[in-house]
């Protein structure tokens, strides 16, 4: 049942209708249960499902039949991603597979010219593997080519063997990268990307494919998320978009990790308050999703939406943001809590509690699907929204229950100061009066190790907006605006 439920997030609505009639396709008998029950899960049906279908207690034969469905969800899936893929790298197995069908049929001139032709698609577009698997070929019938001399072939081969290597080091350390982040105690970010790069022989180069340059700015950028300090990366993103533009041409033939690329680059100006650096990534990301039949738009059209909403917000218009964000056609998590803090920023707290309250599922569930940190902001909105609401109860239960599942965390990755904001935040409620006393601002100097307004995180700093603007008796929008961009009033 879990896997089952855990599929269904993949599809859009759209496609939980196809795949209804795909059931139906695939139905031999006009009474099979395995629609029967997708439709029971779909209404939202969870309790005693096989005595629903059967008529009476029957756990072998019910989990029996939820095999059978998640299978066919799971063939489902991977047919229609099969079906819309269009890229290059599927054609060249194309050719590769009809190659090596012509060989056993000893059809050798059609086999050699389809053999070349696929090389020369292959290192167009830098995919080492396939080419891999094309010059083993190569190798195995270069005796019945005399256009083909063994000993190039072989060059050509231990080339793309070393260019694979490396490649596969790449991932070596991005996978070594991703476990420690996950347990690294106090050591700090950059010394464990340092380590792993010295460890698996990493080096930045022009030879890295757009693949691997897209995993090295996307570990990367996840670190910087991890430490909310995207200011110690930019210089190293600029540098491996730089090679990326020398690449020219090749974007076109890598859109999926161009667009990825162009996002992440969006991303690190914005968290940088570099925002009009942000936008003209937005503008080019936007421009390559609708290249191509715009088949990347749908794909992309979340971040997208995300990101250029959240640049609006930070350049005083408010209005547009939150239009782009309600514009966004369907059901996203990160969109609903960026609508959220935009509301929360203009001081509209009903309408963003409403919001919140319709977040059904519990923090557990979210962790698994968005990450712990997206559950952090919630949780931190919900604190917040709940002082603004006067809902005296709910504060108290809510920062304890805070406190219980984020401390020993927090303290982990060395983030003491979301412990410390909550706490001043807890002590503002207890007395609004206080948070304007010298005592009260002392100690809010005294709490947080501020690095800068250049090098501070645009999240950390709107957070803080929140408590200044108390300290103050000012809205939280122009705070906010006046801390991430030094605006006068």
């Amino acid at each position: 049942m879990n896997q089952i439920l855990a599929l269904f997030t993949v599809l859009s609505k759209e496609e939980h209708h196809e795949f209804m009639l795909y059931l139906k396709r695939k139905n031999r008998r006009g009474d099979a249960k395995n629609l029967l029950l997708y439709k029971l899960i779909a209404g939202g049906h969870r309790e005693a499902l096989d005595i629903e279908i059967y008529g009476k207690p029957s756990k072998n034969a019910y989990h029996a039949l939820c095999k059978r469905l998640q299978d066919r969800l799971i063939d489902f899936i991977a047919g229609k991603s099969f079906a819309g893929e269009t890229s290059e790298e599927l054609e060249i197995l194309k050719l590769l597979l009809a190659c090596r069908i012509f060989f056993e049929k000893k059809q050798f001139k059609i086999a050699f010219k389809t053999l070349d032709k696929a090389e020369r698609a292959a290192k167009n577009i830098e995919v080492y593997s396939i080419l891999n698997e094309i010059y083993h070929t190569k190798i195995q019938y270069a005796h019945l080519n005399p256009n083909w001399r063994l000993t190039d072939v072989i060059t050509a081969s231990e080339s793309n063997w070393r260019f694979f290597q490396q490649e596969y080091q790449l991932n070596l350390a991005y996978a070594h990268i991703k476990g420690a982040l996950k347990n690294r105690g106090k050591k700090a970010i950059n010394d464990i990307i340092i380590e792993a790069f010295t460890e698996f022989h990493i080096e930045i180069r022009d030879t890295l494919t757009y693949k691997s340059l897209y995993q090295l700015m996307e570990i990367t950028s996840t670190a910087a998320k991890l430490q909310s300090d995207y200011f110690t990366i930019s210089p190293f993103m600029e540098e491996i978009y730089g090679i990326i533009r020398k690449k020219g041409a090749i974007a076109d033939k890598h859109r999926y990790y161009h667009i990825h690329i162009l996002h992440l680059m969006a991303i690190t100006y914005f968290r940088n308050k570099q925002f009009q650096k942000s936008m003209r990534f937005v503008r080019h990301m936007e421009e390559e999703m609708n290249k191509n039949n715009r088949s990347n738009y749908k794909r992309f059209l979340e971040k997208l939406t995300v990101i250029k909403a959240l640049n609006l917000n930070y350049t005083d218009r408010p209005k547009k943001a939150l239009s782009t964000l309600e514009t966004y056609p369907g059901d996203s998590l990160n969109v609903e809590l960026a609508q959220m803090m935009c509301l929360f920023q203009q001081e509209r707290f009903k309408e963003a509690h409403s919001r919140l309250i319709q977040l059904k599922h519990s923090d557990h569930w979210y962790e698994k699907k968005m990450g712990w940190q997206w559950v952090l902001k919630k949780n931190i909105f919900e604190i917040l929204l709940l002082i603004e609401l006067d809902k005296l109860d709910m504060v108290l239960l809510r920062m304890e229950r805070f406190k219980r599942t984020f401390s020993k965390r927090l303290k982990h990755i060395g983030e003491k100061r979301v412990l410390k904001f909550i706490h001043l935040a807890g002590r503002y409620y207890e007395d609004p009066k206080l948070v304007k006393t010298p005592a009260f601002k002392d100690r809010v100097q005294h709490s947080f190790t501020w690095v800068g307004r250049e090098r501070e995180d645009v999240f950390v700093m709107s957070f803080y907006a929140w408590l200044k603007a108390k300290m103050q008796g000012d809205s939280v929008y122009s705070t906010t605006l006046e801390l991430v961009r030094q605006v006068k009033k």
